[in-house]
Parts: C-alpha cells; sequence; structure tokens
C-alpha cells in the first residue's frame, strides 16, 4: 500500500504584517524599515521570487511567529516597497533548486529536525519532516545567510 505525501501550504509574509511594516516605517524591533533598490536577485519574502534589478524593496527585520520559545529569531528579509500580487501555496517555483535549510518546529516553537536540501525534489524533503507528527510547521531559510524565506504548514483539511 502505498501512502500519499502530506499536502501543505507555503506562506509568504502575511499581507497584514508587511501592510503594518510598511505603514509604520517600523520593524518588529522598532528600527526604522530601510528603502533600498534592488540590484537583482534580493529574495523577496512577500512574493516568494527574486528581484529584478532596479526595483523598489525595503529591508526590514522580521520575527517568524512561533510562539515564545528560545528559538524565537529576528533576521533581516526584503520586500516590495509597494504591495504586491504575493505568493501562491506551493513551493516558490524561481526557487526550485536554490540550496535551502528547512527546520521542522513543534507547537512549543522547538526545532524538532532539520535537513539542508537542493531544490530539486523539495516535497519530498517537507514530507519527511511532516511525517514526524510533531512538526507543526517548517521554516525555509538561505543556507548561506541564514535569514528566513518563508514557512510551510500542513494541509489539515
Amino acid at each position: 500500500m502505498t501512502t500519499e505525501p502530506p499536502k501543505f501550504h507555503v506562506h509568504a509574509i502575511a499581507a497584514e504584517v508587511l501592510a503594518r511594516v510598511r505603514t509604520s516605517g517600523v520593524d518588529v524591533s522598532g528600527n526604522p524599515v530601510v528603502p533600498v533598490r534592488a540590484d537583482g536577485d534580493e529574495p523577496l519574502r512577500c512574493c516568494l521570487r527574486n528581484a529584478r534589478p532596479g526595483e523598489a524593496l525595503i529591508l526590514f527585520g522580521y520575527e517568524p511567529p512561533i510562539g515564545a520559545s528560545p528559538y524565537r529569531e529576528i533576521g533581516a528579509v526584503f520586500a516590495h516597497a509597494e504591495p504586491c500580487a504575493g505568493a501562491g501555496e506551493a513551493y516558490p517555483p524561481a526557487w526550485r533548486g536554490r540550496r535551502q535549510v528547512l527546520r521542522a518546529y513543534d507547537a512549543r516553537g522547538w526545532i524538532v529536525d532539520a535537513v539542508v536540501h537542493e531544490g530539486v525534489d523539495p516535497e519530498r524533503e517537507i514530507a519527511r519532516l511532516f511525517a514526524n507528527p510533531a512538526a507543526v510547521q517548517l521554516h525555509s531559510r538561505n543556507v548561506a545567510y541564514g535569514c528566513f524565506m518563508f514557512t510551510v504548514t500542513r494541509d489539515n483539511r
């Protein structure tokens, strides 16, 4: 008997978080949001693709929501300076083949597993991490800089 791998949803930074940062001009730590002009290839956490040269971006500190946990982190992320179309819920097509770290977090916000994958078959690694029933969300992170890329949750329907 074969079982189908668990379905999942990929989440960019929430639109309401982006709106708050764009409107207030400060990040989660109270630091000013920095407007930048894209060189190109900056990973955008609003629409989960790389920036094109010349696009208007913001750089700000972001804290992925995992609850009150010793593993909470704040890191720099790029997003469009103005609202964009956002992202779908599938693995970002533009980032296939991009080496990433996937960290699995439990309900307490503690890391229960992690893997470095090459981006060739991310669904396999996501399914493997979600095979652990304690894993409630995954975070994709940049290998070189360690910064947050996106969240993955199970499809519990």
